[in-house]
């Protein structure tokens, strides 16, 4: 089957890989958490990522993961997409928190592909399809090879397709063609999950982004799309352009995402808190190139589409 038109974006078009607010002893602070997500959907998201890596899912517990969800979606009621990162190294401990993201409220899973054991291909496909069958909530695939040791070749991708609830891909792949032949072969929902890829990858047929930056300026990545959608593709360029700064110091820059975004929102005033060991928190100088480059990046918006 040959791809002709861009899919309906089941999760919405520019979804923010929201963080995780803590307390400063380490606690969630789920009020927070409401707030931050209110604050995201405000200025141009009409979807949130929970739980994801940028969420610090290695280090919050399954309970926790649970009335996060159950939090954000109190919030923001139906004025948005949730979906819960739920992905494991475990397919039976995935499975269990696709199915309790479900019961807290969730209204999709982005599952990554098993980390660390890099099982062969046919492993990868069975652990994806015994998650999209374990519960009615549609999948998002999560293909980061460079975190997961292993990624979704793009033949296990045109397979997994065939699922019924295999239905979006966050890419990380770094792999353009490999992601135009699936694009070509499937109607698979495809989010860039890099922000230096929103605009490129929007152009061959993405539904739209999941984005990191996307804490700090999601005004910003959802005007990326505004202009394109607009037809103004110089425009588009031109605001893609304008945050690579930001992206390299918050992305590129030796330093977690999780850690850059939130000593970025800390100077903003806004939720964040600390991060949770083994991260450790961004120095003084580094949040302070962060705020001048975002004060920068606001200063030099554009007016509207």
């Amino acid at each position: 089957m040959t791809s002709t038109h861009r899919p309906t974006p089941p999760f919405g078009r520019t979804l923010c890989a929201m963080i995780t607010p803590f307390a400063e002893g380490g606690a969630l602070d789920l009020d927070g958490a409401g707030r931050l997500a209110a604050r995201l959907l405000a200025q141009g998201c009409d979807g949130l990522v929970l739980n994801g890596t940028t969420g610090e899912s290695p280090t919050t517990a399954d309970t926790e993961k649970a009335e996060l969800i159950a939090a954000v979606r109190e919030a923001v009621g139906d004025r948005a997409t949730l979906v819960a990162g739920v992905g494991t190294s475990d397919t039976r401990h995935t499975v269990e928190l696709a199915l309790a993201a479900e019961k807290a409220g969730a209204d999709g899973v982005l599952v990554v592909t098993p980390y660390y054991s890099r099982p062969p291909q046919q492993a990868v496909a069975a652990h994806f399809l015994e998650v999209a069958d374990a519960s009615a909530l549609p999948v998002m695939l999560y293909d980061i090879p460079g975190r997961t040791g292993t990624r979704i070749e793009p033949d296990t991708m045109i397979r997994l397709a065939e699922h019924p609830r295999i239905v979006a891909v966050k890419d990380c792949a770094y792999d353009f063609l490999g992601t135009q032949k699936v694009l070509e072969r499937t109607e698979l929902a495809y989010y860039a999950g890099c922000d230096e890829h929103v605009l490129a990858l929007y152009a061959v047929g993405a539904v739209g982004c999941v984005s990191t930056v996307g804490n700090a300026v999601p005004a910003h990545i959802a005007a990326i799309l505004d202009a394109f959608d607009a037809g103004d593709t110089a425009r588009a360029r031109e605001l893609q352009l304008r945050v690579v700064p930001l992206i390299e110091a918050m992305m590129g820059a030796g330093l977690p995402g999780t850690v850059t975004a939130k000593a970025l929102l800390a100077r903003l005033g806004l939720p964040a808190g600390p991060v949770r060991a083994p991260l450790l928190p961004a120095g003084r100088e580094t949040a302070d190139g962060l705020l001048a480059l975002y004060e920068r990046l606001a200063a030099d918006a554009p007016p509207a589409v």
